[in-house]
């Protein structure tokens, strides 16, 4: 039996990836249980005393409410959450037919959890606290070199070369046979070679071209790259894998990467002279996200520094609109909401937005802040934040008023919490200042939080239309994906992974009048305050740092590709490691939303 079971596990992953002696030894140490159909294997609340690995069977996993989670088949573990966390099981098992299961008692899971780097990852969703600071030298080349560069055949002319490179705007040129890497023609090349030589235009470049130039494969650090520059007195890398050319790193590159950082990109914004100019140095946002990602940042860092930039454009165009209209006539307050007011902006970001006037503003007043409004967002959308499609923005008369009206609305929302309401409030409770007068907000937040949080009726309203973004699981661990359109057959990590994190974050905040706006914080904050359990909210937590993190990578990846980043991204770019995990995430924020929808009081 032993012998059976320790080729079972060598089948299986990740005991497969398991010393012999070790898988020997667990061979040894687990047990083997048959469950009749129907039998409970344990329920919500129940110690886990072990980790299961289905053999045969099924077992169906439920959250609390029964509602199904996940069909688990052949070589499918499941009780890693209870035993990666407090030993107790957040969720149901169910075997619902005869089913066959290797036990994998708790002290032998954690010592080799213990012992083991590789197999802790494959069931460990936590994240170091602490973000890796970013290190230009310490990145990898692959991070940072330019896919795709130019290229042309031996026979190619200098003039036919000069030519490709003028219009591509580059200082080289890679010389190549198929994808084969035969030599580098640079700028100094054509000047010393070529010109100061007097050779006919109809030369080919493999006359003057550095044969077999240096090169570096893209595990290569950066570091690697500055050192072979300095030695070698050259300026151009081209990276190769094997002998296939896949990229090129270049002294501008070098010298571009670090003058593209959220606190350089801030200095130029609040010395840009106008709108164009603005727009100019925002639209490096892309090549900043990229080089953020690239650094290891976890993505609360990344999206605040990103918010920073918008943040500051939009105090730039303030000073401008005030510099082009004159001063305000009375004080106002421009406001952020949705993903700018949370501080979540990644590469994909509409503006939403509003002004909170003082309540001396006449009628009269209303054409200076509109004329504001209009510069403002104008610049934003020139800069790359688009007009939001839902036109909940400053330049729209209904969110540019008077305090007491946006008392009014919030009062309104609240005592009547129908479905326009509901969705109102949910955009409005994500605001946070920008620029202006800051206390014509204080006292509106804290006097609506008040006043929402001891309305049951209309926070079960909003508990319920936070729960209208669902997961994208599907039965037997796959994913549900866009089923037709352009993104057929991919995940939407924003509306189908992020927004329903977010949503609950809202709902937490709200109960427990807690005035942070960022998902993460209002996470972090609940479970303080012991909003949700922390288990729960640890669970939730990792869940979210997953989904966010594996969304900046792929909008980060669609970049270096020099594709526009979007939300969609197919399950097959992931390896099967990283689908188990995402698969596992979502079944977490289901988990928790089921909890909020079932329960009128703390969540779990």
């Amino acid at each position: 039996m032993p012998h059976d079971i320790a080729r079972f596990l060598a089948q299986s992953h990740p005991y497969d990836s398991l010393p012999p002696d070790d898988l020997t030894a667990l061979s040894h140490a687990v047990t083997a249980v048959d469950y009749p159909e129907g039998t409970q294997v344990y329920r919500v609340g129940e110690p886990v005393s072990a980790l299961c690995l289905i053999v045969e069977g099924r077992i169906d996993i439920t959250d609390p409410t029964g509602e199904l989670l996940s069909i688990l088949g052949p070589r499918n573990s499941f009780g890693e959450r209870g035993l990666m966390r407090d030993g107790i099981a957040p969720v149901n098992a169910i075997a619902t037919e005869p089913t066959r299961v290797i036990n994998i008692p708790a002290a032998t899971f954690h010592a080799l959890v213990d012992k083991h780097p590789s197999f802790r990852r494959f069931f460990d969703r936590t994240r170091p606290t602490q973000a890796r600071r970013q290190d230009l030298t310490t990145m990898a080349l692959a991070e940072m070199m330019t896919p795709s560069p130019l290229t042309c055949p031996p026979g190619t002319t200098i003039r036919a070369a000069a030519g490709l490179m003028r219009d591509r705007r580059v200082s080289c040129i890679l010389v190549t046979s198929g994808d084969s890497l035969q030599g580098i023609v640079t700028t100094r090349d054509l000047t010393n070679k070529a010109m100061a030589e007097g050779l006919p235009l109809d030369t080919p470049v493999d006359a003057i071209m550095t044969v077999n130039p240096v090169t570096l494969p893209p595990s290569a650090l950066v570091s690697d790259v500055l050192h072979a520059m300095v030695e070698r007195g050259i300026t151009h890398m081209p990276v190769t894998d094997g002998k296939r050319l896949v990229g090129i790193l270049t002294q501008t590159d070098l010298t571009r990467f670090q003058a593209t950082s959220s606190a350089a990109l801030i200095q130029e914004i609040a010395q840009a002279s106008s709108p164009a100019a603005l727009a100019q140095i925002v639209h490096r946002i892309p090549q900043l996200l990229v080089q953020l990602v690239g650094g290891n940042n976890a993505h609360q860092v990344v999206t605040r520094l990103i918010t920073d930039i918008g943040d500051a454009t939009t105090r730039r165009l303030l000073t401008l609109a005030e510099a082009k209209l004159g001063p305000p006539p009375v004080p106002y307050l421009w406001l952020a909401c949705g993903s700018q007011g949370r501080q979540e902006q990644t590469g994909v970001s509409d503006q939403d937005n509003c002004l909170i006037l003082d309540d001396a503003a006449t009628p009269e007043d209303d054409a200076y802040f509109a004329a504001l409004a209009r510069f403002v967002s104008d610049g934003l959308d020139a800069a790359g934040y688009f007009y939001c499609p839902g036109d909940m923005m400053a330049t729209n008369p209904q969110w540019r008023q008077p305090l007491r009206v946006w008392r009014q609305y919030f009062d309104r929302w609240i005592a009547t919490p129908n479905p326009e309401a509901q969705m109102l409030a949910s955009v409005m409770f994500d605001l946070r200042p920008i620029g202006g007068t800051d206390t014509l907000f204080a006292d509106l937040q804290a006097d609506t939080l008040a006043k929402a949080a001891k309305n049951s009726i209309f926070v079960a309203h909003m508990i319920s239309n936070s729960l209208k973004h669902h997961t994208p699981l599907g039965l037997f661990r796959g994913f549900a994906t866009v089923r037709s359109g352009e993104h057929k057959n991919t995940i939407d990590l924003k509306h189908n992974g992020v927004v329903p994190v977010v949503d609950l974050g809202r709902i937490y905040a709200l109960r427990g009048q807690l005035t942070v706006a960022n998902t993460r914080a209002r996470l972090e904050a609940a479970v303080d305050a012991r909003l949700i359990s922390s288990t729960g909210g640890r669970d939730l937590i990792d869940a979210y740092d997953m989904i966010a993190d594996i969304r900046l990578a792929h909008q980060a990846a669609q970049i270096k590709r020099g594709e526009k980043p979007d939300n969609f991204m197919a399950p097959t770019d992931l390896s099967d490691f990283e689908r188990s995990h995402l698969r596992d995430a979502f079944v977490v924020i289901k988990t928790m939303q089921s909890a909020a929808g079932s329960r009128g009081g703390p969540l779990t």
